[in-house]
């Protein structure tokens, strides 16, 4: 695998839980020099760039790179003027043999049953968690854990893996993304030299682990063989077992596509939900964030954090950051309110809340002269499709819905069809003056609002 090759599958998982606006302007222009010493170096343009890049996405970036490939330790972000100074002869290639490694160590060290912060929104998840993972097969099988974005999915998979990897090392833990499992068994499918062989070492791989779990579960393929290859090797595992857990942005009921037989299976054990923090909670999270970063900050400074964020603990941790930093760049050892309010001066939260999906669809509804239902349904006659794009378009520029949320708006669309809609009028707004000036005179309406 090459660097570029790297790089390319992190932007894959970058682009859905990245905000539609970084991943455009800061995410994407960034670009891979070459792997050093077990790092991967990034680069920007400018100094401007890599300073915002390392302040708002480099923990994400980070994280992506260890879902692609754990084997890796860190990421170091340049600007183009240092280029040469980390470039080596050729791509550094990642070798088959250290490919083969992954499935032995995909958990990010950091995320572990003790960094995780118990509340009573996430308490009786936490508590499943353990249990499966002190005993796995043997209690809540399947586990099945849904929750919105940014509230420690992630982190709990990883906590169960790194216990179990700790605990009994002996056991084969396996994490893949519900769309790594769909785009290996396509590839075995495909493999047209030695098909019987590439379906037998593709089964092989998920039906002779100890532990398995699926992430982001939502993003099923509706195609009869995925569900199929899936039902298979989730019997083929209970029966057996061996422990499944699964992840989700919502209940098996509400999983789109999902065939019955499956979404039976799903419920067969514990279905837990993690619902968003209480400022307690959040607070709690910030206190041991800033301890991490050994950063002494008063509770009323972390409370008025807290009190910014209510839904995201991703997000609510990257404004601790910020504020961290900032203190540091100016050289200030005490955080106080004037800190926090210069760091968090241009923090677009307080028009997030004055700016909501629905104001965006009736400015758009406005505009137009259409119907709402006609908007957000399943028309495609020219004079719905249009606008139905740049309402897309303006919800990603304004708000940070994951695509997949943004799909359940319009009619349940897939979220390739919301990246499309969205792609497609970032360009006509600037090729096509009649789509920039509608895309103008929208932006300048729901601002007004």
């Amino acid at each position: 695998m090459e660097v570029r090759e790297l790089w390319q599958k992190m932007l894959d998982e970058l682009e859905i839980s990245v905000s539609a606006l970084g991943f455009d302007t800061l995410v994407e222009t960034t670009f891979p020099v070459s792997i050093l010493n077990g790092k991967l170096i990034l680069c920007t343009k400018t100094e401007v760039s890599r300073n915002l890049v390392q302040k708002r996405f480099y923990s994400q970036i980070k994280e992506a790179m260890q879902m692609v490939f754990p084997m890796l330790d860190d990421v170091e972000i340049i600007t183009e003027d240092q280029k040469d100074l980390y470039s080596t002869e050729d791509d550094e290639q990642i070798s088959p043999s250290q490919e083969i490694e992954i499935e032995e160590s995909v958990f990010i060290k950091k995320y572990t049953f003790d960094n995780f912060v118990v509340g009573k929104s996430n308490e009786f998840v936490a508590a499943a968690a353990k249990a499966v993972s002190e005993a796995p097969g043997k209690k809540f099988n399947p586990l099945f854990i849904y929750g919105g974005v940014g509230l420690g999915k992630t982190h709990i998979l990883h906590a169960i893996g790194n216990f179990i990897n700790t605990n009994q090392p002996k056991l084969k833990t396996l994490y893949v993304s519900c769309e790594k499992f769909t785009n290996e068994l396509i590839e075995a499918i495909r493999d047209t030299k030695n098909p019987s062989d590439a379906k037998k070492a593709f089964r092989q791989k998920y039906r002779s682990c100890d532990v398995l779990m699926i992430d982001d579960i939502q993003f099923i393929s509706k195609t009869d063989a995925t569900q199929e290859e899936l039902f298979h090797t989730f019997n083929d595992l209970y029966n057996a077992e061996k422990q499944i857990i699964i992840s989700s942005d919502r209940p098996p009921k509400e999983i789109q596509h999902l065939e019955d037989r499956l979404r039976t299976r799903f419920a067969w054990g514990m279905i837990a939900d993690i619902k968003p923090p209480d400022l307690e909670t959040r607070i709690a999270i910030l206190q041991k964030k800033s301890r991490q970063q050994n950063a002494n900050i008063s509770d009323e400074i972390l409370q008025v954090i807290a009190q910014n964020v209510q839904t995201n603990i991703r997000d609510m941790e990257g404004l601790l950051t910020r504020v961290i930093s900032y203190a540091s760049l100016i050289n200030h050892t005490e955080i106080d309110m004037n800190i926090v309010n210069e760091a968090l001066r241009d923090y677009t939260d307080d028009q997030k809340e004055m700016i909501s999906v629905d104001t965006i669809i009736d400015a758009v509804t406005e505009y137009f002269n259409i119907d709402r239902k006609a908007l957000v349904g399943k028309k495609k006659n020219k004079e719905i499709v249009e606008p139905r794009q740049i309402c897309i378009y303006l919800i990603t520029e304004f708000l940070t819905l994951p695509l997949v949320k943004i799909g359940e708006i319009f009619g349940g669309r897939d979220h390739t069809t919301i990246l499309h809609a969205r792609n497609k009028i970032e360009e006509q707004s600037k090729s096509d003056g009649r789509i920039g000036v509608y895309v103008k005179d929208l932006k300048d309406m729901i601002l007004k609002k």
